[in-house]
């Protein structure tokens, strides 16, 4: 028969060994956790420049419009349209 002293030696390794995986257990929860409010904060990073990029992409696509071309010759440059007058349209001579 097993005296109480061996019975003892037994179950404490394994009482130690089921502490020691639960607090791995515990552990390995909360890493898992924080490495996913990480994720989700680098999730909404991605996404709020993913629309600064587009507003990007649309305010570079107004910079060269015709409209705003000819806004900025006549307002800054003070060109305009000419009159008849001045327009001189030049033929190349047929061979």
């Amino acid at each position: 028969m097993i005296t109480q002293r061996v019975q003892l030696s037994l179950i404490l390794p394994l009482a130690v060994a089921v502490v020691a995986s639960g607090l791995y257990v515990i552990k390995a929860k909360h890493e898992s956790r924080q490495l996913f409010v990480e994720l989700e904060a680098l999730n909404r990073e991605r996404d709020r420049l993913q629309v600064d990029w587009g507003r990007l992409q649309i305010e570079q696509s107004t910079w060269g419009t015709h409209p705003r071309i000819e806004f900025l010759a006549s307002e800054q440059l003070s060109l305009g349209s000419p009159i008849a007058d001045d327009i001189i349209v030049v033929v190349e001579p047929s061979q």
